[in-house]
């Protein structure tokens, strides 16, 4: 098993020093679903609800989030995000699948991003529809696949 590299040899938190890392091509994708009442599904995808169009507002935010990653989580290094891509899907009448990806040139990943991302894009639409549905489950936010980097490609294995 690989050690815990956020610290040192004292148990002491620490940023993970990646100055001498190389510079590579860095994408992660991690995937979220929020679970609701078929009608609050139907709602969202109609566009009928009393905010707005809760999908553009939740994909915005989980574009913020991602950009906001390294404020949020105390040892994640700024990164400088070239692309950060969020899209939906509704695989039953009351799931919304939430998929983020993230993408830069650079000398550590981008998974925490992509998480930030998803859970963030998830946390928007519960904000917005609770006023209807507070019985919304956000469930298995997860990392699905990254590549980069010198402990190469993982793609998850569905079970």
């Amino acid at each position: 098993m690989n050690q815990f590299t956020h610290f040192d040899e004292n148990g002491a938190s620490r940023m993970v020093d990646v100055g001498d890392k190389p510079v590579t091509r860095r994408v992660a994708r991690a995937t979220g679903s929020v679970r609701m009442q078929p009608e609050t599904l139907v709602q969202i995808r109609d566009g009928k609800t009393k905010k707005g169009n809760v999908l553009e507002v939740a994909r915005l935010a989980g574009i913020m989030g991602a950009k906001k990653t390294s404020d949020l989580i105390p040892l994640c290094h700024p990164l400088p995000l070239e692309s950060v891509t969020i899209d939906f899907s509704f695989p039953d009448d009351s799931t919304i699948l939430i998929e983020a990806t993230t993408c830069v040139d650079g000398k550590t990943g981008v998974e925490m991003e992509a998480l930030a991302a998803v859970s963030t894009a998830a946390l928007t639409i519960y904000d917005m529809c609770k006023a209807v549905d507070r019985g919304m489950i956000i469930d298995t936010i997860c990392l699905q696949e990254k590549s980069g980097g010198r402990s190469g490609h993982f793609v998850r294995e569905n079970t």
